[in-house]
């Protein structure tokens, strides 16, 4: 068996209620938190005035789109004007991702240009971020468990990473419940990206035994509960989509992702109205098939191919019907009618070509290879 590392947070908490432990977790970590919330603060209702009770002064603020550079910007100003020692985001994977680049950043000395991936230098962080907390609100990007911040640079039309091992949470609170009742759409969207997020690292040309494990156990637990959650509300399937998201952070930052994730942050630049989640969605049954039509040399990679088929058909209602068919059924527009436009195909492809997310890919895909995916994803 080859050496492998695994990254994680430095404590995780999962299951329904673990939410009445976020005051005192927080408060022994800090006492002036800075309190990233997503665009609904409902669950930060119920935060705040627990963590003043406990003599911890919040700072909030509202995170309410996926993070880009100027909102960056301004929440690290907001953050060292109010001297703050302790970082929280309670929210989805925007929220989370932004509180864990302020929490980088505070201390770091220059701007985020500084040590952003592709569109800046890419520099190490200097110094130790803040005391970091991480409540995921939605099942999706499993951002609670990463050691990067994606933000998105509106100059350069690129959502880029913000990369650093001890940008890992000091603990990551998943209480499944504060997902219930997701609206579908939002609720089928995160589930697509937190469902491509344990298949992508099973394929990976960086998977080890620990992430296939993890990828195994989430994989068909988490198609299941997505299939359920489009039919009927159920507390059961919302803790197997939570289970799932939450591996999939794990996953991927120890087996990295693949051609789904490059092609998305390219678009998630250029369409920046559109959902994350909702992209991966369009475009991972396109890329299974390219990537498998690529790997038919490799029969040890076939196989594995052939096992996320199997979860895949094994979960859908509709036993004939395709992933990209169950999706479109249930209301996942496609490319074009999240505003992606064709015209812009070509120079999406040879971005993703290059970028990190393809470095893990099972194999390597052409530009070309990446066009015609999404072309047969719009």
């Amino acid at each position: 068996m080859s050496p492998f590392d695994f990254a994680s947070a430095g404590r995780i908490r999962f299951g329904r209620g673990v939410i009445a432990e976020a005051p005192e977790a927080i408060a022994a970590l800090g006492r002036r938190v800075f309190l990233v919330q997503g665009a609904s603060a409902r669950h930060g209702g119920a935060l705040i005035p627990a963590l003043s009770a406990l003599g911890v002064q919040v700072v909030p603020f509202t995170c309410a789109k996926e993070p880009d550079l100027p909102l960056l910007n301004a929440a690290i100003s907001e953050a060292q004007a109010a001297g703050v020692d302790c970082v929280v985001a309670l929210g989805g994977g925007a929220a989370i991702d932004l509180g864990k680049a302020v929490a980088a950043l505070i201390p770091a000395p220059g701007g985020a240009m500084d040590h952003l991936e592709v569109v800046g230098k890419g520099q190490p962080l200097t110094a130790d971020p803040l005391p970091f907390v991480a409540i995921p609100t939605t099942a999706g990007t499993g951002a609670e468990v990463t050691k990067n911040a994606v933000i998105t640079v509106p100059e350069h039309a690129r959502k880029v990473s913000l990369r650093d091992a001890r940008m890992l949470a000091d603990l990551a609170l998943v209480d499944p419940g504060l997902t219930d009742n997701t609206p579908k759409a939002v609720t089928l969207a995160s589930g697509l990206d937190a469902v491509t997020q344990v298949i992508e690292p099973y394929l990976s040309a960086r998977a080890n035994p620990l992430t296939d494990a993890l990828c195994r156990a989430a994989i068909p637990r988490g198609l299941s509960a997505l299939r359920q959650l489009m039919q009927d509300e159920d507390p059961a399937a919302r803790d197997d989509l939570a289970f799932t998201s939450l591996c999939g952070g794990l996953a991927l930052a120890n087996a990295g992702l693949g051609a789904v994730h490059g092609l998305a942050g390219v678009i998630g630049g250029v369409a920046p109205t559109a959902p994350h989640g909702a992209i991966c969605g369009a475009l991972l049954s396109h890329v299974l098939t390219a990537n498998r039509e690529a790997c038919a040399d490799q029969p040890d990679l076939l196989g594995r191919f052939d096992e996320v088929q199997d979860w895949i058909d094994g979960s859908l209602t509709e036993r004939r019907s395709t992933l990209e068919q169950w999706s479109a059924q249930h209301g996942l527009p496609g490319l074009a009618a999240m505003g992606v436009s064709p015209e812009t195909f070509a120079a999406i492809a040879d971005a993703a070509a290059a970028s990190s997310s393809m470095k893990a890919n099972p194999v390597a895909l052409p530009s070309d290879v990446l066009e015609q995916v999404l072309h047969a994803a719009a």
